[in-house]
């Protein structure tokens, strides 16, 4: 046996049960865990140099994160559609979903994981008015009339604000929804 297949055994062997119940813990069924872990399986293997891999425990774990989530884009058995609304504008919202109670559910439960995270980076990358004025409104149920009131700036200003914040995080995060509901 070579030693890179001796290190791929021994890593294998290490870390098997812990990561096929990490696994386990976030699919359906025991049949998808094995296919995921397989999958950790196998990039390991296509790696190259083992060696390269700094914290083996933290690479392994994040594979499996990542492979978890591409199995959920690629086959989410309840559609994203049947929890969404659409307002009077007919946009999508989301809303309903992020508050539903994800607990005997956990492919809802990663995309509120994965929703949020991507959220908090979209924030981050608007300018800071445009930031405040979406928290503001969307997270804390402010109207836009008692933000200008607040900030003590003119109502369409405001409302430009919101509407600028609304279109980037649309843009930026339409493609989960398209992933999803694929």
């Amino acid at each position: 046996m070579s030693e890179e297949a001796s290190t791929i055994k021994s890593t294998i062997q290490a870390f098997g049960k812990k990561l096929f119940g990490f696994i386990r813990g976030k699919v359906r069924s025991n049949e998808d865990a094995e296919d995921i872990l397989q999958d950790v399986w196998y990039q390991l293997s296509s790696f190259g140099n083992l060696e390269d891999i700094e914290n083996v425990s933290a690479w392994l774990y994040q594979v499996a994160r990542n492979k978890v989530t591409d199995k959920y884009r690629k086959k989410t058995t309840d559609s994203l559609e049947d929890y969404a609304f659409e307002d009077s504008d007919g946009d999508l919202m989301f809303k309903e979903i992020l508050l539903l109670d994800d607990s005997n559910n956990p492919d809802l439960a990663l995309f509120k994981e994965t929703f949020w995270g991507e959220l908090e980076r979209a924030l981050q990358e608007l300018p800071e008015n445009q930031r405040e004025v979406f928290v503001l409104n969307e997270m804390e149920d402010l109207t836009l009339q008692q933000i200008s009131d607040l900030k003590g700036e003119n109502l369409k200003t405001i409302i430009s604000r919101k509407g600028y914040a609304v279109k980037h995080l649309r843009n930026r995060l339409n493609y989960l929804y398209e992933e999803l509901n694929y």
